[in-house]
Order: C-alpha cells, then sequence, then structure tokens
C-alpha cells in the first residue's frame, strides 16, 4: 500500500467562503478546531436521537408490532440499508446544488418531523383498534393505519439520515485545509473524534432511551429523539459564524464522472498519447457537455476517472463488513434478550443497553489510538497518520472475523445451556447465563469500528475530488447500507430454506434457532472477502495532490 503523497507546509484559502457567501482569506477567524467543536456537539446529538431509536427497534417491531423474529430482522435490515443508500442522494444534492450546511440543516429539520410522527404512531388513541381500548382486550394488535404511519415516519428518518450522514463528517473535516500539514494532521484527527463523539450519542441513547422504552413508554422513547434534535439544530447554527464552507459546484457530479470515463476510453483509444487525445475530443465535442475549457485539464479527469475506478473494488470488498456489523441492533440484541441480564436485585439491564459496551470500547480505543498508536507509529513507519488508510481497514477486518466468531462460540454456548437446563420449549425463559458472555463480541467490534469504519470515512473522503466529497462519504456510507441489504437477503432466504425441513434458524424461539450457524457462515464470508480486501489494497495507489 503506497502512502500518501507528501503535503505542502501551507498555501493560501482557495474558494472558501463563510454562511454567508463572503470569501474566507484568514484561517484565524474561522474553521479548525472552533469550528469542528460544533460539529462534533452535532454528532454526538444526532447519534443519540437515531441509535436511541433504531437500537432497540426490533423489540418494538416483535412486541408492539407483533412480527416475528425474522421478520422484523429483515424489515430493519431493510431500513437501515435505505438510510444507508438515501446518503447518495443527499451527497448528489449537496455537493451539487445546496452545499453541505444548507443540507445539514435540511436534514435536521426532517429528523424532528420524522421523530415527532414516531411518537405520534407510538401514543395517540385513535392508531389504535377500538378493542384496544377495553382494558379486558386480551387481543390488542396494532391497526393498519398506525403500521403504516408508523413505517411512514420511520422512512423519513431515513431520508432525513441521507442528507445528515454524508455532509456531517465531510462538513466537519471542511474546517481543516489539506494543503496545510499541521491543519492535514489534525484533519485526521477530527475522524477519529468524530467516531468518539458518536460513539459517547450511542452509549448514553441505548442504555438511557431503552430503559425508558422497556420500563416508561415507547411515546415518551420516541419524544426524547424529537426534543433532542431541536436542541441540535440549535448547537449547530450557533456556530455558524465560524464555519468554512466550499460553494456547491453547481454540476451533477455523476455527469462529471462519466465525462471523465468517456475521456479515459477515448485516451485508451488513443493509446494514452495525450495530444491525439486531446484532438479527439476537441473534435468530436462529446465530452463537453457540462464545462467550457474541459480540453485544458484532459489528463487530470482522466486521473480522476482513474482514481474513481481504483476505488470499486475497495468498496466491493468491504461490503460484508457492513453484514457484519448490521448484527449489532439485531440478531445480538435478540440474543441478549435471552440471558440474565441481573445488575442488581430489583434492576436488569435492557437487551439494548448491552451495545454501549461497543460504543464504550470506541471511546476507550480511539484516545489511545490517536494520541499513543499513531505517533509511535509516525516514528516508523515516517507517515503522517501512522498506518495508511487501507491498512487500518484490513486491521479492522482482520477483528471482525474474530468478532462473528466469537459470537458463534457464545451462541453455541447459550444454546448448549438452554439445553443443559432443559429450557429449549420455554423461549419466554431466561437462561442461566450472565449477559457478560456477550462483552467479549461487543468490545471487539467497538475496537474494529475504529479501524474500519473510521478509515473508511477518511478514505472517500480523501480520495474523492475535493467539490465531490460528500459524495465520497456517501459511498462509504453505502457499505452500511448495502450490508444491511446482504444481511437482510441472507436472513430472508436462509429462514426460507431452513424452515421448510424443521426449526429455523431465526425461529421466533430462539432456543430452538440457530444463529451460531449464521454467524459461522459470516466468518467464513468475512475471511474471503478480507483477502479480496488485501489482493486490491496491496496495488492501490493512491491520488495525485491536485485531485
Amino acid at each position: 500500500m503506497d502512502p500518501d503523497p507528501l503535503l505542502k507546509q501551507s498555501e493560501p484559502l482557495i474558494g472558501v467562503v463563510d454562511y454567508r457567501g463572503r470569501p474566507v482569506v484568514s484561517r484565524a477567524v474561522s474553521g479548525g478546531w472552533r469550528a469542528a467543536y460544533f460539529v462534533l456537539g452535532l454528532e454526538i446529538i444526532l447519534r443519540f436521537a437515531y441509535y436511541g431509536v433504531s437500537s432497540n427497534l426490533i423489540s418494538y417491531l416483535t412486541e408492539s408490532l407483533g412480527q416475528s423474529n425474522a421478520s422484523a430482522a429483515a424489515a430493519i435490515n431493510a431500513w437501515t440499508g435505505t438510510s444507508s443508500m438515501l446518503p447518495l442522494l443527499g451527497a448528489f444534492l449537496a455537493d451539487s446544488y445546496l452545499g453541505r450546511y444548507r443540507t445539514i440543516i435540511i436534514s435536521s429539520l426532517l429528523y424532528i418531523i420524522g421523530y415527532a410522527m414516531l411518537t405520534l404512531s407510538a401514543v395517540l388513541p385513535y392508531m389504535r383498534p377500538p378493542t384496544c381500548n377495553d382494558s379486558e382486550a386480551t387481543d390488542c394488535r396494532p391497526s393498519s393505519f398506525q403500521i403504516a404511519f408508523f413505517y411512514i415516519s420511520l422512512y423519513i428518518v431515513a431520508f432525513a439520515q441521507g442528507g445528515d450522514k454524508p455532509c456531517g463528517v465531510a462538513f466537519g473535516a471542511d474546517q481543516f485545509d489539506q494543503n496545510d500539514l499541521k491543519e492535514c494532521e489534525s484533519r485526521s484527527s477530527f475522524f477519529n473524534w468524530w467516531y468518539f463523539c458518536m460513539a459517547i450519542g450511542i452509549s448514553v441513547a441505548v442504555v438511557v432511551l431503552s430503559y425508558v422504552e422497556d420500563n416508561v413508554g415507547w411515546g415518551l422513547g420516541f419524544g426524547i429523539p424529537c426534543l433532542m434534535m431541536v436542541l441540535c439544530l440549535i448547537v449547530f447554527l450557533a456556530g455558524s459564524k465560524r464555519y468554512r464552507l466550499y460553494n456547491p459546484s453547481g454540476r451533477n457530479p455523476f455527469v462529471r464522472i462519466g465525462n471523465s470515463f468517456i475521456l479515459l476510453l477515448k485516451s485508451w483509444r488513443a493509446g494514452y498519447d495525450p495530444v491525439e487525445t486531446r484532438r479527439e475530443v476537441i473534435e468530436t465535442k462529446s465530452f463537453v457537455t457540462e464545462e467550457s475549457g474541459c480540453e485544458d485539464n484532459i489528463e487530470e479527469r482522466i486521473e480522476e476517472a482513474k482514481g474513481v475506478l481504483r476505488l470499486l473494488p475497495i468498496w466491493v470488498t468491504c461490503l460484508i463488513y457492513g453484514a457484519v456489523f448490521a448484527q449489532i441492533s439485531t440478531l445480538f440484541n435478540k440474543q441478549a434478550k435471552t440471558l440474565d441480564r441481573s445488575i442488581t436485585s430489583s434492576l436488569e439491564l435492557p437487551p439494548a443497553a448491552i451495545q454501549s459496551v461497543g460504543s464504550m470500547a470506541i471511546m476507550a480505543f480511539v484516545p489511545i489510538y490517536d494520541q499513543i498508536l499513531v505517533p509511535v507509529a509516525r516514528k516508523f513507519t515516517k507517515h503522517p497518520t501512522g498506518i495508511t488508510m487501507l491498512q487500518r481497514i484490513g486491521v479492522g477486518m482482520v477483528i471482525s472475523v474474530l468478532t462473528v466468531v466469537v459470537a458463534a462460540l457464545v451462541e453455541t454456548k447459550r444454546l448448549n445451556t438452554a439445553r443443559d437446563f432443559d429450557l429449549i420449549d420455554q423461549p419466554n425463559a431466561t437462561i442461566p447465563m450472565s449477559w457478560w458472555w456477550m462483552v467479549p463480541q461487543y468490545l471487539l467490534i467497538g475496537i474494529g469500528d475504529v479501524f474500519t469504519i473510521v478509515g473508511l470515512q477518511e478514505f472517500f473522503y480523501d480520495q474523492m475530488p475535493i467539490h465531490f466529497r460528500s459524495l465520497g462519504l456517501a459511498l462509504y456510507v453505502s457499505v452500511i447500507g448495502l450490508g444491511n441489504f446482504i444481511s437482510s437477503i441472507l436472513i430472508s432466504l436462509i429462514d426460507k430454506i431452513t424452515s421448510e425441513n424443521g426449526d429455523s434458524w431465526f425461529a421466533n424461539n430462539l432456543n430452538r434457532a440457530h444463529l451460531d450457524y449464521f454467524y459461522w457462515l459470516l466468518a467464513f464470508l468475512s475471511i474471503v472477502e478480507m483477502v479480496l480486501f488485501l489482493y486490491f489494497a496491496k496495488s492501490y495507489v493512491y491520488k495525485k495532490k491536485y485531485l
């Protein structure tokens, strides 16, 4: 893996404006950590609200809406996948027309609307059938209207994430000038602290809101995120005077990239002869569809197309990691629900709250990575960030394999315990096995995320052209999105096949299910993916500075 090119020590700010559109000419009055702190505060609140809903969603679907384990897991994977694919649309709008600053504001407003509607779907009486108002009613299923209203609300939140995900971290990274060596190092550090702040929001949400949802009510559990999003928008707007903004390009990034591919094809036909390529472009004019003077930067545009093509194998060979990531809030959660979660004789840990172990691992490991591992590695490698971005992603993939192997072993232990205590046919019984058995898999996936997820963020941000970095972050998010879709498809197919010959791997009675088999399958797929990733990463050439 080749290291990034050396950066120049200092260059003036070019193309940077403030929130009113006025040019920014001094680093002293804008950007840097003074602006990034507001963006980090935004991330804490955003993740608190989002994971306050998503982390315990499988409990709401199976208990309040009456869905099966398999259908609920598939529905959540589909929703999460959609939430992670919509950033491609949000990135397009941000990079081309709206800008990241405006897109974040619009997304925050959509979040507020979505969470408010979720709250209404859980509390208003007319959302439930009349029999539910009868205190003696034994079968109180949600009405079709309530279910439809709930899913509409949920997908409004998905559209909000479509704008937030690619723009939030990109906007924060924009506050650091890539042409200044010190700020460039700070930018790499920002990605680490961004994930640290995200972990804070997640860990508080899964502990506090899951307890509220399980013990007080879903209306309050959904209402708190709505109120927090109002606060979130206020925090973000408070830092407006300090932000550095890049104006949207006004061009369709997909058209530009497509035209760059046309140029690359023409260069292949011309035998990579720049003079011949330029002559063919000028003669046909088939390439110049969106901007004038493009003939003058043919070589840069060809390199741009090559750079995007080089990203695709890396992107594809990270998708199974996204499928493993999808298990945190679905099957891991259902596993935890069957275990002994006692804290004291009168206090029981909500199943979703165990997810906070992963977030705490992130919070503990980010400072170690940023303040200890990176400086030590830098002394040996002479690389500004200690190790390259692809090396960082590769380390996380190894940890991901270990995660699902440990999860499979723990699930095998859980099933054996259920058999030993004759609880196979008692799905609601608590297995006499402590929730501490699940801590290792959450610790591993948290540490793995510090390597892979943060590495993917920085990689796709850094390797895209400057005006299309939101699109680059959307590609990173789409890894998680397609991973969720892959998980959803696998669960649906395996559930259909295995249920025909006995108990499904995902049977509602988890004591007769086989989540361990599914985890072993994910481990095998992860190993195959890792080998392919290492093959492509070894030959990857990082983009040139001017891109």
